[in-house]
Protein backbone atom coordinates (compact mmCIF):
# COMPACT_ATOMS: atom_id res chain seq x y z
CA UNK A 1 0.00 0.00 0.00
CA UNK A 2 1.21 3.17 -1.04
CA UNK A 3 2.19 5.01 2.62
CA UNK A 4 0.60 8.00 1.83
CA UNK A 5 -2.02 6.50 1.16
CA UNK A 6 -2.15 4.93 4.21
CA UNK A 7 -1.34 8.23 6.39
CA UNK A 8 -4.65 9.87 4.80
CA UNK A 9 -6.46 6.63 5.76
CA UNK A 10 -5.08 6.66 9.51
CA UNK A 11 -6.17 10.50 9.66
CA UNK A 12 -9.39 9.54 8.51
CA UNK A 13 -9.65 6.82 11.11
CA UNK A 14 -8.16 8.69 14.01
CA UNK A 15 -10.70 11.75 13.33
CA UNK A 16 -13.57 9.35 12.70
CA UNK A 17 -13.27 7.58 15.84
CA UNK A 18 -12.91 11.03 17.96
CA UNK A 19 -15.85 12.83 16.60
CA UNK A 20 -18.13 9.50 16.89
CA UNK A 21 -16.71 7.70 19.75
CA UNK A 22 -14.38 9.77 21.58
CA UNK A 23 -16.29 13.31 21.94
CA UNK A 24 -19.16 11.39 23.42
CA UNK A 25 -16.75 10.19 26.18
CA UNK A 26 -16.92 12.74 29.68
CA UNK A 27 -15.96 10.74 32.80
CA UNK A 28 -16.20 12.69 36.09
CA UNK A 29 -16.53 16.26 34.52
CA UNK A 30 -12.77 16.46 33.37
CA UNK A 31 -11.94 14.07 31.27
CA UNK A 32 -12.65 13.33 27.55
CA UNK A 33 -9.86 11.42 25.39
CA UNK A 34 -8.07 13.39 22.24
CA UNK A 35 -6.69 10.44 20.21
CA UNK A 36 -6.50 12.34 16.64
CA UNK A 37 -3.03 14.01 17.88
CA UNK A 38 -1.96 10.34 17.46
CA UNK A 39 -1.69 11.29 13.70
CA UNK A 40 1.00 13.94 14.38
CA UNK A 41 2.95 11.75 16.45
CA UNK A 42 3.76 9.28 13.59
CA UNK A 43 3.72 11.19 10.66
CA UNK A 44 7.34 10.78 8.81
CA UNK A 45 9.83 14.04 9.38
CA UNK A 46 10.74 13.43 5.53
CA UNK A 47 7.71 14.14 3.98
CA UNK A 48 6.50 17.64 3.40
CA UNK A 49 6.14 19.75 6.20
CA UNK A 50 3.35 21.92 4.77
CA UNK A 51 1.76 19.03 3.43
CA UNK A 52 2.01 17.48 7.40
CA UNK A 53 0.83 20.93 8.87
CA UNK A 54 -2.28 21.59 6.21
CA UNK A 55 -3.37 17.90 7.23
CA UNK A 56 -3.09 18.57 11.02
CA UNK A 57 -4.61 21.99 10.71
CA UNK A 58 -7.97 19.89 8.42
CA UNK A 59 -8.19 17.12 11.48
CA UNK A 60 -8.30 19.82 13.87
CA UNK A 61 -10.88 21.82 11.74
CA UNK A 62 -12.73 18.52 11.22
CA UNK A 63 -12.65 17.49 14.62
CA UNK A 64 -13.97 21.32 15.33
CA UNK A 65 -16.73 20.98 12.67
CA UNK A 66 -18.27 17.93 14.62
CA UNK A 67 -17.68 19.30 18.02
CA UNK A 68 -19.21 22.76 17.48
CA UNK A 69 -16.13 24.38 19.06
CA UNK A 70 -14.73 27.38 17.01
CA UNK A 71 -11.31 26.12 15.90
CA UNK A 72 -9.84 25.50 19.44
CA UNK A 73 -9.07 21.97 18.36
CA UNK A 74 -7.22 23.24 14.78
CA UNK A 75 -5.04 25.76 16.51
CA UNK A 76 -4.05 23.34 19.39
CA UNK A 77 -3.39 20.55 16.48
CA UNK A 78 -1.30 23.03 14.57
CA UNK A 79 0.62 24.38 17.40
CA UNK A 80 1.78 20.89 18.18
CA UNK A 81 2.11 19.88 14.47
CA UNK A 82 4.19 23.32 14.26
CA UNK A 83 6.50 22.48 17.89
CA UNK A 84 6.79 18.69 17.31
CA UNK A 85 10.46 19.23 15.95
CA UNK A 86 11.73 21.43 18.06
CA UNK A 87 10.83 18.72 20.78
CA UNK A 88 12.05 16.05 18.26
CA UNK A 89 15.53 17.86 18.38
CA UNK A 90 15.45 18.51 21.66
CA UNK A 91 14.39 14.83 23.09
CA UNK A 92 16.02 12.59 20.57
CA UNK A 93 18.99 15.27 19.87
CA UNK A 94 18.74 15.10 15.89
CA UNK A 95 19.69 17.13 13.54
CA UNK A 96 18.34 18.42 10.21
CA UNK A 97 20.08 15.59 8.49
CA UNK A 98 18.90 13.26 10.84
CA UNK A 99 15.09 13.93 9.79
CA UNK A 100 15.59 11.61 5.99
CA UNK A 101 16.45 8.63 8.52
CA UNK A 102 14.29 8.84 11.38
CA UNK A 103 11.86 6.53 12.24
CA UNK A 104 10.00 7.20 16.00
CA UNK A 105 9.70 3.50 15.99
CA UNK A 106 13.02 2.62 16.76
CA UNK A 107 13.63 5.02 19.51
CA UNK A 108 14.08 4.01 22.90
CA UNK A 109 10.83 3.77 24.63
CA UNK A 110 11.68 6.28 27.20
CA UNK A 111 12.73 9.25 24.56
CA UNK A 112 8.96 8.20 22.93
CA UNK A 113 7.17 8.41 26.09
CA UNK A 114 8.59 11.39 26.99
CA UNK A 115 7.84 13.13 23.32
CA UNK A 116 3.87 11.79 23.52
CA UNK A 117 3.42 12.67 26.90
CA UNK A 118 4.85 16.36 26.19
CA UNK A 119 3.39 16.77 22.79
CA UNK A 120 -0.44 15.42 24.55
CA UNK A 121 -0.03 17.67 27.67
CA UNK A 122 0.78 20.60 25.35
CA UNK A 123 -2.15 20.21 23.17
CA UNK A 124 -4.51 19.83 25.79
CA UNK A 125 -3.42 22.61 28.01
CA UNK A 126 -4.13 25.16 24.76
CA UNK A 127 -7.34 23.04 24.18
CA UNK A 128 -8.68 23.84 27.55
CA UNK A 129 -7.10 27.64 27.92
CA UNK A 130 -9.23 28.35 24.57
CA UNK A 131 -11.76 26.57 25.91
CA UNK A 132 -12.25 28.60 28.99
CA UNK A 133 -10.59 31.70 27.61
CA UNK A 134 -9.62 32.70 30.90
CA UNK A 135 -7.14 32.08 33.54
CA UNK A 136 -10.02 32.69 36.56
CA UNK A 137 -10.77 29.23 36.97
CA UNK A 138 -6.80 27.96 36.40
CA UNK A 139 -7.69 24.63 38.55
CA UNK A 140 -10.54 23.44 36.24
CA UNK A 141 -7.94 24.09 33.22
CA UNK A 142 -4.90 22.16 34.96
CA UNK A 143 -7.60 19.12 36.35
CA UNK A 144 -9.11 18.80 32.51
CA UNK A 145 -5.59 18.84 31.43
CA UNK A 146 -4.25 16.02 33.16
CA UNK A 147 -7.18 14.05 33.27
CA UNK A 148 -7.82 14.38 29.78
CA UNK A 149 -4.01 13.97 29.23
CA UNK A 150 -3.92 10.57 31.21
CA UNK A 151 -6.89 8.75 29.26
CA UNK A 152 -5.61 9.94 26.48
CA UNK A 153 -1.88 8.77 27.00
CA UNK A 154 -3.53 5.20 28.19
CA UNK A 155 -5.50 4.49 25.15
CA UNK A 156 -2.75 5.71 23.10
CA UNK A 157 -0.13 3.13 24.58
CA UNK A 158 -2.96 1.13 24.69
CA UNK A 159 -3.85 1.07 21.13
CA UNK A 160 -0.03 1.60 20.19
CA UNK A 161 0.86 -1.81 21.87
CA UNK A 162 -2.37 -3.76 20.59
CA UNK A 163 -1.87 -2.47 16.51
CA UNK A 164 1.60 -2.97 16.80
CA UNK A 165 2.23 -6.50 17.86
CA UNK A 166 3.41 -8.78 15.52
CA UNK A 167 0.31 -11.33 14.64
CA UNK A 168 2.33 -14.01 13.21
Amino acid sequence: MNKRFYYIITGIILVLLQVFILNNILLFGYVNPYIYIAFIFFFPLKRDRFLFLFFSFLMGLFVDFFSDSGGIHAFATLFIAFTRLFFIKTIFKKSDGDFPFFNLKEEPFGKFFNYVVILTITHHFILFLLENFSFQNFSNLLLNTLYSSVFTLLLFFAGNHIFSKNLS
